[in-house]
């Protein structure tokens, strides 16, 4: 079970980054119903630590915090920064016990360095994506999604990107509703579709776009019909108006985005509900038991039962060991939108 975290901070780190972990892992939110996390900000000679935007923060714990905590993650640092064998072998011995581990942004640098990606496949920000396949030959770097799951190990993309891997981790370990509370405290998606792609050539659906009563009027509505044809009424407009707007808005297709949302509710419901699959098929629109194992498949690369296995939340001594292979789920969801 998650429940202790240890923040690396390393000289030049980037303070957005460690914010994300420090939002997402240093909050109570027992208050609302959320999960709450023992998180230690660690470093490898306790003090003052020169942050790349000119100011210092001053970190009281050692290395020491990382034997002992669930997960280690590693925030963006300086990537030119020459790390020490201690900071190495500290991410080592933490993966070797099991521990999970988590980085943001050029945190992945750290991580190649300790030769924990050697033979796996990992992301960071596609400004840096080259140099670390260049450097670490033995890694595949993934430039196009937002984060990676593989074994116990996540890497996540540019900055924002660490919110999606930090409450993807939430989701994993704690469930759908722990991740939603964090996610609706923090006043972020619980879940963003895409990869990195999309952030770099197409703008983001947001809050106040012309499309975004009829965004919320379908994700209100999956279990009816949706068309182009009725969407583009309710907009006002031309049905070729309607979608080249909603691409250039979503990043998608109408068809496209409504079976994601489909999709994203009815792994909600597996995860909160005992409903039978075609019930959950009936509610999400997809009608038929069939056609939902035919869009999970597709989109997650796992059946609906499998995924209700896996991320239904458990007792904690019934957790699922880190590092089982159900946890294969959970990276074939990162690279969906690929």
């Amino acid at each position: 079970m998650l429940r202790t975290v240890a923040a690396l901070v390393l000289p030049g780190l980037a303070p957005f980054e460690l914010g994300v972990v420090c939002e997402i892992f240093g909050i109570d939110r027992s208050d609302t119903g959320g999960p709450s996390f023992e998180l230690t900000l660690c470093t490898p000679t306790p003090g003052v630590v020169p942050t790349k935007v000119g100011m210092e923060l001053v970190v009281h714990a050692g290395l020491e915090a990382t034997e002992t905590a669930d997960l280690v993650a590693v925030p963006a640092y300086g990537a030119d920064v020459e790390l020490g064998e201690p900071v190495l072998e500290a991410l080592r011995a933490a993966h070797a016990r099991g521990a999970w581990i988590l980085s943001v942004c050029s945190g992945a640098f750290a991580l190649a360095r300790a030769g924990l990606l050697d033979g796996r496949r990992c992301t960071t920000h596609w400004m840096y994506s080259d140099e670390l396949a260049a450097q670490y030959p033995e890694v595949e770097v993934d430039p196009s999604v937002l984060y990676v799951h593989d074994g116990t190990i996540i890497t996540s993309a540019g900055t924002a990107a660490g919110i999606d891997a930090g409450l993807y981790l939430v989701r994993h370990e704690l469930g759908a509703a722990a991740a939603a509370v964090v996610a609706r405290r923090m006043v972020v998606p619980p879940h963003r579709d895409g990869g990195q792609a999309q952030y770099i050539e197409n703008p983001l659906p947001c809050e106040g776009g012309e499309l975004t009563p009829v965004l919320d009027w379908v994700v209100a509505h999956l279990d009816e019909e949706i068309t182009v044809p009725r969407l583009a009424r309710m907009a006002q407009m031309s049905e070729r108006t309607f979608a080249r707007r909603f691409r250039a808005q979503t990043g998608t297709t109408p068809a496209d985005w409504t079976s994601r949302q489909r999709v994203l509710r009815a792994q909600e419901l597996l995860e909160q509900t005992g409903l039978p699959v075609e019930e959950i098929a009936r509610r999400t629109g997809f009608g038929a038991a069939a056609a939902l194992r035919h869009h999970f498949a597709r989109t997650l690369g796992t059946s609906p039962q499998a995924y209700r296995r896996t991320f239904t939340p458990r007792a904690p001594d019934q957790a699922v060991p880190a590092g089982s292979s159900s946890l294969a789920v959970g990276r074939r969801t990162a690279a969906a939108a690929r």
